[in-house]
């Protein structure tokens, strides 16, 4: 089992999950978060006045898989998430972290099976 920790854009949200939906992928948590990377935050105008914001909202995904499912929800959530054609500066980042073992507290299910 992996977790797959994605940061995205707020507005590939809907198009993320209707496309992990597609390849069976229905379970997530989701998150909204602040950062910034390359980024260094924007410059935003507000009535006439200029002020910097140093993080910007992005939204974080949290999706255990099992192995099987792993290769297939990387590339749903690369290709989805991506904005132009080559994809830009801020479209965010993609983490795989081993997941040792795995509880469903409804159905007391171990392992593979509670996810």
């Amino acid at each position: 089992m992996k977790m797959v920790l994605a940061i995205i854009q707020p507005t590939k949200l809907s198009a993320v999950r209707e496309a992990l939906s597609k390849i069976g992928v229905t379970r997530m948590t989701v998150c909204d978060a602040q950062g910034y990377a390359r980024q260094r935050g924007q410059t935003e105008y507000y009535r006439g006045n200029e002020y910097k914001t140093n993080l910007l909202r992005k939204i974080a995904l949290e999706i255990v898989v099992n192995e099987d499912f792993l290769e297939r929800t990387v590339e749903t959530l690369s290709h989805v998430s991506r904005t132009g054609t080559e994809g830009n500066i801020g479209d965010g980042k993609i983490f795989v972290l081993p997941t040792e073992l795995s509880f469903d507290i409804s159905s007391e299910a171990r392992g593979p099976e509670a996810v």
